[in-house]
């Protein structure tokens, strides 16, 4: 069932969308950074990005890691999505801590109601976790299972980037390949 957007969940209130990166080779194959996408990640990175237009899910921003294989899912996310927003590549987002990913959004999310940040693991996982404090119950029970790859997490914060506090977020949405 489609989902009204929001540009904001009201006030000065926010919407981030975590995106994990498709699956990638194996480690070890390559340096870490430069790992490719899988055959099964280029096949389920499109259905996150088929997902979040079909779910009405916008952003202002797209913030992703440089890493090859954040760039590609990010790429292959692009064609579903009616309204592709401007995307920035920023390096303090490879493998980056949940304090890290938060000093990101603050520094780059300025006055925007949505924005989009596709990363790694631990990271993502971590984040999403500490950030939503209510929600679905059923949603947040699959959060604390894990964030599979090409997983989406729609979280709502009430407050700006400069303010983004652990358990002060919404679960909205919980979107993967297999759900």
């Amino acid at each position: 069932m489609p989902v009204e957007p929001a540009a904001r969940a009201g006030g000065d209130g926010r919407r981030l969308l975590l995106v994990r990166h498709a699956k990638a080779v194996p480690k070890g194959q390559t340096d870490d950074f430069d790992r490719p996408l899988s055959d099964r990640g280029r096949t389920n990175a499109p259905g996150a990005g088929r997902w979040l237009a079909g779910s009405g899910y916008g952003a202002d921003l797209a913030l992703c890691s440089p890493s090859r294989r954040t760039r590609q899912t990010w790429e292959l996310m692009l064609p579903a999505l009616t309204s592709p927003p401007p995307t920035v590549y920023d390096d303090r987002l490879y493998d980056a801590t949940p304090s890290v990913l938060v000093e990101v959004l603050a520094a780059r999310g300025g006055n925007l109601g949505n924005v989009l940040l596709v990363g790694h693991n631990s990271g993502i996982h971590e984040l999403a976790s500490a950030l939503c404090g209510s929600g679905p119950a059923d949603l947040l029970a699959r959060l604390r299972e894990g964030f599979p790859t090409s997983g989406v997490a729609v979280v709502d914060l009430a407050d700006g980037w400069d303010a983004v506090t652990p358990g002060h977020g919404r679960l909205a949405a919980l979107w993967s390949p297999s759900s």
